[in-house]
């Protein structure tokens, strides 16, 4: 079982590898105060830059003791404009080991990873479609390990086995839907040392058929794949 560090040391470590886009002589806070403040912000329920901001500024006194913070808490704009410049990928495999290493690791936790649209998601007004993330949900930790977002031109099958790549499921039972039903992905499960649970529709060739001959036989079926 892993033991939990302090917050503000665990935060700033996991991201550190993240490399800084801004021009250095514009930089009047640290990307590592960003971050941690973000992310504070964010678990309190903040969904916007103007509400990040906020809530840092709220716990302004609380933040200083963490961090550096030499001009203070940073704008709703410099929140916003940092996250559009960083590799937002590189942020999200950063966010998941961070996670994982906040996560006690059970052997009996089950993982339900289930894909989902971003509610407000979709912008008519600029020709945006809605975005659709794939999580990874722990239910013995209650708590997302990462999500992973689905291409606009493919679907959840190319996103699991990118979501699954971030996370450490050894020992874990791993639970999907009849998309997830493939052999690619119950290999991949497989080869990370982790058990699988899947939906089974009937649109997946004779395999509904042969599950179905499996469970009826009184006998050892000979149908059986």
């Amino acid at each position: 079982m892993k033991t939990l560090t302090i917050p503000a040391t665990s935060i700033i470590t996991h991201f550190s590898s993240i490399a800084d886009p801004r021009v250095e002589r514009r930089k009047r806070h640290e990307l590592k105060d960003i971050f941690f403040i973000t992310l504070c912000a964010s678990i309190c329920g903040a969904d916007s830059w103007v509400a990040i901001e906020t809530f840092g500024k709220a716990k302004e006194e609380w933040f200083t003791k963490l961090l550096s913070l030499q001009n203070g808490i940073p704008s709703h704009d410099t929140f916003g404009n940092v996250f559009a410049l960083i590799d937002t990928d590189e942020f999200c495999q950063c966010f998941s080991r961070w996670v994982d290493d906040l996560r006690q690791i059970s052997e009996l936790d089950i993982i339900s990873i289930d894909g989902k649209c971003l509610r407000r998601s979709l912008d008519k007004s600029s020709n945006k479609a809605a975005i659709f993330m794939v999580s990874a949900w722990s239910s013995s930790n209650q708590l997302v390990l990462g999500q992973q977002r689905v291409d606009d031109k493919s679907n959840e099958i190319t996103a699991i086995p990118k979501l699954l790549l971030q996370l450490d499921i050894a020992g874990s039972v791993i639970t999907l839907d009849a998309m997830g039903c493939q052999t690619k992905v119950a290999e991949n499960i497989i080869k990370r040392e982790a058990d699988y649970m899947l939906s089974l529709k009937g649109n997946q060739g004779t395999l509904h058929d042969d599950v179905k001959c499996f469970f009826e036989s009184e006998h050892l079926p000979t149908c059986w794949f």
